[in-house]
């Protein structure tokens, strides 16, 4: 047992290899994929002293349990959930030390949909157009955990720096995000805009890493006819024909046929990530000067 590798003893419900994605491909269409809760993700690399992009387990809602073959610095953030090492406790946003041949598991999320699990050298499968994420829509990158995988971990570097306490955003009670208006705000009617600025939604059961689909009044359009498909990118919020906005998240396509009526920004989907089904969600829309003027 003196591989630097981890044997997935329990996968959970969904758990994913993620780093930092695949930025700039959109045009091949290929999406970003990625950590759907970037600065957790960051954070957890920080703790064990590793790069930025080094590759972190994302696991959702039902956590997951990996078995060390090698001594390994790990460390846990995101979603708060009970951490154990051969079923003694471990901290959770801290790093900690797991021994050969012990079992480091993340319980259910007690808070939150995604924890992030970091091991020093990050996780080291075979990268795929530069990244080793799992991208659910495309199939890129390594399938999700099934139980009996083997992940290798790369060599770790420097010491992490001692931290006493990091702290950490809760999981949102409401979800409130921005949102800049166009590019297809015009084919909603007044009345739709103000209601997407007043009404309250919920997040959806059926929500993913493709897209947090809501629950709440539908948008009436303005315009009935066919949208040619066009470019989407992170944080756009597309109206299907239900009506029921739908916010793209890391593993989004990278066209589409349904218009949008508005891009929240980058900053505020870490939240979203982590906004369990049910959450209460409020969209507050940014309009520019010009638009203001012209309504």
């Amino acid at each position: 047992m003196s591989d630097r590798a981890l044997a997935v003893v329990r996968a959970g419900a969904l758990t994913t290899v993620q780093d930092l994605g695949r930025p700039g491909l959109a045009h091949l269409g290929v999406p970003r994929s990625g950590a759907l809760d970037l600065p957790a993700h960051l954070l957890a690399n920080r703790l064990v002293g590793n790069a930025p992009g080094a590759a972190t387990l994302e696991s959702t809602l039902s956590g997951c349990a990996v078995r060390a073959r090698h001594p390994v610095t790990a460390a846990v953030t995101g979603a708060p959930c009970a951490v154990t090492v051969d079923g003694a406790p471990a901290p959770w946003g801290a790093a900690t030390r797991v021994p050969a041949g012990a079992v480091l598991a993340l319980g259910p999320a007690a808070r939150g949909v995604r924890s992030y699990l970091a091991l020093a050298g990050g996780v080291a499968v075979a990268p795929v157009l530069g990244s080793r994420a799992t991208d659910l829509l495309s199939g890129l990158g390594p399938a999700p955990l099934a139980d009996g995988d083997v992940l290798p971990l790369g060599e770790p570097g420097a010491p992490p720096a001692p931290a006493d306490a990091v702290p950490q955003p809760a999981p949102p009670a409401e979800l409130v995000l921005r949102m800049r208006l166009g590019p297809r705000d015009d084919w909603f009617t007044p009345a739709a805009l103000d209601a997407l600025a007043t009404a309250r939604y919920r997040v959806s059961p059926a929500a993913n890493r493709i897209g947090l689909r809501t629950e709440g009044p539908p948008l009436a359009r303005a315009r009935q006819d066919e949208l040619p498909s066009e470019g989407m990118v992170l944080g756009a919020v597309q109206v299907p024909p239900d009506g029921r906005p739908v916010v793209f998240l890391a593993d989004h396509p990278t066209t589409g046929g349904y218009p949008v009526a508005g891009v929240v920004p980058e900053a505020d989907l870490a939240a979203a990530a982590q906004a369990v089904p049910g959450t209460p969600l409020r969209f507050v829309p940014l309009r520019s000067a010009a638009r203001r003027a012209a309504r």
